[in-house]
């Protein structure tokens, strides 16, 4: 029960989505629909996404470069590093291995890294900066590190995946934007209804992905004893960014609410703008195994960066909880 009440309520959704994937999987006529209809979400989704993005809030956090640097370098190199580790391992098996490194390819979250880093008395401002920073460059990075790291099991080539990214995820997300001055205000008023579009649409790509999987065999691929071990390297991954972001961040001596910013933005991975990607990246049998490291991770850096922000909250003067608080998220 005390597991229950700890999942976040959409990744319990998510979950359903999944389930019902795998009990009544779309086929045939019904899958070309939901296919087209996945299609017209993903649009919308980084639509509302450009839309939302404050020009006043991007321009009062850019001064911060150094500390957008280290966000960068965490989102891309650290946790790519971490990837390529995990695949380089023999006994890991080749479904975790991708599902995992493809995780450690995507940009850092927007909304819960903003959430948090509020939550914890950090640098707003500089958060909704370096995690925007972050999702725009990852339009063009995460396809060229998938074709230049995964290329060889599946995945587009790096130039057709950049011109399909720009075309479904940059080109909406940049009308969104320039749109935000006549429908910013109406964007701003129905933020939790657009909240719902903005999830079901991710909902309907997760139902699309796993019914394809489905068809092709996914559950005798993945095994209860691999999603454990998804599991346990997702946890392991999450402590170590943690732990690296919080030590590099003192150790550059970052004040303590940009340290804040570097904690949340550098340890996170969007499920937002990882499944749309998957989706135009891999074809429709490898999504499943692709998407359950990235729907696992997720849970994870919620619950701990939860506990984390908690934690900063109560105490802003003192590193000795934050310690405490990082090292029992890793345990």
């Amino acid at each position: 029960m005390k597991l229950l009440r700890a999942l976040d309520p959409y990744i319990t959704t998510l979950l359903a989505t999944v389930a019902l994937a795998a009990l009544l999987p779309a086929q045939g006529v019904a899958a070309v629909a939901i296919d087209g209809a996945g299609e017209a979400a993903i649009f919308l989704l980084f639509f509302l996404h450009g839309s939302k993005l404050s020009r006043d809030a991007i321009w009062a956090g850019i001064g911060h470069w150094r500390l957008h640097l280290l966000v960068l370098g965490s989102t891309y190199v650290l946790f790519p590093l971490m990837g390529l580790g995990v695949a380089a391992v023999p006994r890991v098996a080749s479904e975790i291995a991708m599902g995992l490194l493809f995780l450690t390819l995507l940009p850092s979250t927007v909304q819960s890294s903003i959430a948090f880093t509020a939550m914890a008395r950090g640098n707003v401002a500089a958060a909704v900066c370096s995690a925007s920073i972050s999702n725009l460059l990852g339009i063009f990075l995460t396809p060229l590190l998938v074709g230049l790291l995964i290329g060889q099991v599946g995945a587009d080539s790096s130039h057709a995946a950049i011109q399909k990214i720009a075309l479904q995820l940059l080109l909406p997300f940049v009308a969104g934007h320039l749109a935000r001055p006549v429908i910013g205000g109406f964007v701003t008023r129905h933020k939790a209804v657009l909240g719902y579009v903005d999830r079901g649409s991710i909902l309907l790509i997760v139902y699309a992905a796993f019914s394809a999987a489905v068809v092709e065999g996914l559950w005798g691929k993945v095994t209860l004893p691999t999603i454990a071990a998804m599991m346990a390297l997702c946890a392991i991954m999450l402590a170590i960014a943690l732990s690296a972001t919080w030590h590099l961040g003192r150790y550059a001596g970052l004040e303590r609410q940009d340290l804040v910013v570097l904690l949340f933005c550098g340890s996170k991975k969007s499920l937002a703008s990882g499944v749309p990607m998957a989706g135009l990246l891999f074809p429709p049998a490898m999504l499943g195994p692709i998407l359950l490291p990235l729907m696992i991770f997720h849970q994870i850096q919620l619950i701990a960066c939860s506990f984390i922000a908690q934690r900063l909250n109560r105490d802003e003067s003192s590193a000795t909880p934050v310690s405490m608080a990082l090292t029992q998220s890793g345990r």
